[in-house]
Formats: structure tokens, sequence, C-alpha cells
């Protein structure tokens, strides 16, 4: 069971489109902040200099022992005024044209006939106050500026009549970075509407359907029989079912094709075989017909082998869940009441799905080889991850290593490693692989370094219904 993994798509994608989000609001942000510090750096240019062009006006109409009360009421923290034979703005650093030189030159209904220089720049954190302010304004000027990052410095030398020049000095900083409440609860009611968006259309839409094909296909690797899916979703998720369903189909006719040819010729051979049987009780030399009777008898259990093999591979029966533990008790006390020596470990709470009578089937042959060629059967169940594992193991001879996969081959017999008085026609591992596999597990064998043989069958783990 997945859920919302971190590699799962539908988280994958919802954290996809909320940093594609986030990003864009970063970027908006920044966009809008850098806007308005144009606009802030506009808008103190522009008022620096309406009031430039007034002091101006009232320092050329004023006669001059007015001119320094006049300066003084222009001061602010700010901005500083001064009348000086030079100009602070140097030539070689200054520019004479511009919004704020022309609005200066606008408001004193000037074209080009006075000198105006004009110099902007940026300045760092930590700078000093405007020089020549009083001690008051220079206490308030650092209060202002207190934890700005930086600032903007524009000086202005304007040329008065008087063969002087009004020098003008101000900074102004920029606006601080600023992400109120509302924009805030916009964002977070913006994301919240596009990830339910999200989330519901790919639920509904793209993994909703994706899951259903993962599940349906899951079932039908484990043998369960599946309903023809309906398709769903995206164009490409609807061409991926109906690809499904028809492999399905295919898969289903072909293995029931095969099994119902082996059930067929199995049961064809029965009376062949009884027939041969009835001729070889009339043959008068009592060695042939024991040896007779016993190839016929040997081959009608090759046939009984063959016919339950071929119900191995059916899959008629339903599937249940069931807890492993308490299956596996059932099994064991059924074989002890028929004196075999099984002995048992378990751990509750192990659930799988199963068809009953084939997994007690394949389970049985593997005890009974155990019990068989080891006189005594240990069995283990215990959770390995998504899987579970029931463990048999034996103290018998073991068999070649050469053989272990070898073994599980139909009508296969190791005659040189296991006793000759099985009876058996070599289905038995077959059979019980045939099952476990179409139960989506495996089954594997191993030789003990004590001396034996353990066989590891896993089963795939589900929920407790």
């Amino acid at each position: 069971m997945r859920g919302m993994a971190a590699t799962s798509l539908r988280t994958q994608l919802v954290l996809l489109i909320l940093g594609a989000l986030i990003l864009a609001q970063i970027a908006s942000l920044y966009l809008f902040v850098d806007e308005r510090s144009l606009a802030v750096r506009a808008a103190v240019g522009m008022e620096a200099a309406g009031r430039a062009a007034n002091v101006v006006r009232l320092i050329e109409e004023a006669p001059p022992s007015l001119h320094a009360s006049i300066l003084r009421a222009a001061d602010s923290p700010l901005v500083r005024f001064d009348i000086d034979p030079m100009p602070t703005v140097q030539v070689h650093n200054h520019t004479t044209s511009g919004p704020v030189v022309e609005r200066i030159r606008g408001l004193l209904d000037e074209a080009d006939a006075r000198e105006i220089r004009l110099d902007l720049r940026e300045i760092e954190a930590g700078f000093p106050p405007i020089a020549g302010l009083p001690d008051g304004m220079a206490r308030m000027h650092r209060q202002m500026m207190h934890g700005q990052m930086s600032a903007i410095e524009m000086n202005l030398s304007i040329a008065l009549g008087s063969d002087g020049w009004l020098n003008v000095g101000t900074r102004f900083q920029r606006p601080p970075l600023q992400w109120h409440w509302p924009t805030a609860l916009s964002f977070g009611l913006t994301a919240a509407l596009l990830l339910a968006a999200a989330f519901w259309f790919m639920l509904a839409r793209l993994t909703g359907p994706l899951s259903r094909l993962a599940g349906a296909a899951d079932r039908l690797g484990r043998g369960e029989q599946v309903a023809e899916l309906a398709p769903a979703g995206p164009s490409e998720v609807q061409e991926l079912t109906e690809a499904f369903n028809r492999m399905q189909a295919r898969l289903t006719r072909f293995v029931s094709d095969r099994t119902r040819l082996l059930a067929a010729l199995g049961h064809d051979l029965r009376s062949p075989l009884t027939a041969m049987r009835v001729r070889a009780e009339m043959v008068d030399d009592e060695e042939t017909r024991e040896r007779l009777i016993a190839t016929i008898g040997e081959m009608q259990q090759m046939v009984d082998e063959t016919l339950a093999f071929a119900r191995g591979m059916a899959n008629a029966e339903a599937y249940e869940t069931h807890d492993l533990s308490s299956f596996l008790s059932e099994l064991c006390d059924d074989l002890i009441e028929t004196g075999q020596d099984v002995e048992l470990k378990t751990k509750p709470d192990i659930w799988t799905r199963l068809r009953p009578t084939a997994l007690r089937r394949a389970l049985r042959n593997v005890i009974d080889n155990a019990v068989r060629y080891g006189g005594h059967a240990r069995i283990s169940l215990s959770p390995h991850g998504n899987n579970a594992h029931v463990i048999v193991s034996d103290d018998g001879p073991g068999i070649p290593d050469e053989d272990v996969e070898r073994v599980f081959d139909p009508f296969v017999r190791l005659e040189t490693s296991r006793s000759r008085e099985t009876g058996g026609a070599g289905l038995g591992l077959a059979i019980a692989r045939t099952i476990i596999q179409g139960h989506g597990g495996d089954i594997e064998l191993a030789n003990r370094s004590e001396g034996g043989l353990i066989a590891t069958i896993s089963l795939p783990l589900v929920s407790a219904p």
C-alpha cells in the first residue's frame, strides 16, 4: 500500500505544482518590490525637485537677510539646503538632464538658461547623516535610517541669480520587502484551490485509473479472476487499460486451453491403462505379469499426478484473505493427526490472499517431502518486508547443488539423492511451485550447512480485512 509516499506520481505532481506556485509568487514579489522602489525614487526625487525650485524662488525674491531663515525652514532630517559660492556637484560626476532637472526648470518657468547639476547614487548601510545637518536633525536622520540596507542619495546644485549656488542634498531609503497578511492569505487560498483541483483531477482522472490498473495487474499475476476494467482518465491511460484488457483475455484463453489439453490427455489415458491392466492379469508367466502390472501401475500414478498438476494450474477457486498463521496451524494439526512429525513456530496476524485448497496442496507437498526424507519437518512463519516467509526444513540427505532448480521440473526424480520409495512421479514440487507462483510468491530450495534441506516459500502480504 503506497498511499501518499514521496515517490508516488500524485505526490510528485502536487509538489511540482506547489513549488512552481511558490517560485512564481517569489518572482512576482521581487518584481513588485523593484517597481515600488522605482516609484518611490521617482516620487521622492520629484518632491525634492519641487522643494528645491520653491527655495530658489524664495531666495531670489527675498532680501539676503532672510536667506538663512528660509534655509532653516526648508531643512529636514533627510533634506539639506545650503547657499555656497561653489557647487557641491562637480562637473565630472553629474548630469544636466532628466526628469528631476526638467521638473525644476518647469517650476521655475525657464528653458535652459540656468545651470542645474544633478548627482544620483546608491549608498550602502551604515551611512552617516547628511553633512552640515544640526545635531538634532542628524540624530533624527540616524533613527529614520536605522536598519535600512541601502539608500539613494541625490545632490543638486542650482545656479542662483546672485552668483551663488543652492546646494541640495537628500537621501531616501529603498522600500523594505513586505508581505502583508492579505497577500499571504491570497497566496494560501490560491495554493489551496489549485492543489485541491489538481489533487481531485489526478485522483479521478489519472492516478485513480492507474492505481486500479496496477491492482488488477497484481491480482492477475497471482492468478485471480479479474473483471474487465472500464477505460477511464486521459486517452493515454484509456489506451493502456484497453491493452491490459486484451492481454488479460489472451493470457486467460492461453492458460485455459493448455490446462484443458493437459487434463484431457491425462483423463483419456486412464481407459487404455485400465484395459492394459486387465490384459496384463491374463498373462500366464508370473514374472512377466508382475512386471507389466508394476509398469502399468507406475503409468497410472503418472496420469493421476498429471491430472493433479492440471488442477493446480486451474484458477477456478476463489481467492480469500486469510491469517496465514492460523492457516498453517490448521494444516499442521491435520498432518499431525495422520501421524506425521511436524513442528510449527509462527507469529499471528500475518495476512495474505490465497486459494485455500490449492495452497494447502502446495504446502502439503513440500512438508510431505521434508517428513519423508528427513523424518521430521520444522516449519516457521515470519514477515520479511512485503512478503511472508514460510520456511520448511528437514534433516534429510539434501540434494546436489546443481539439481536444486531442476527438481521443480515436471517428472524429475533425483534417484541418486532421494529414496525411490516415494511412489511419486516427480510432480510434487512442480505442482507446489505452480500454485505458489500463482499466488504471486515463489519457492526456493537450499541445502543446510548442518545437513538437510530448507525450503523458503514467500507469499505477498496484504492488510488485515
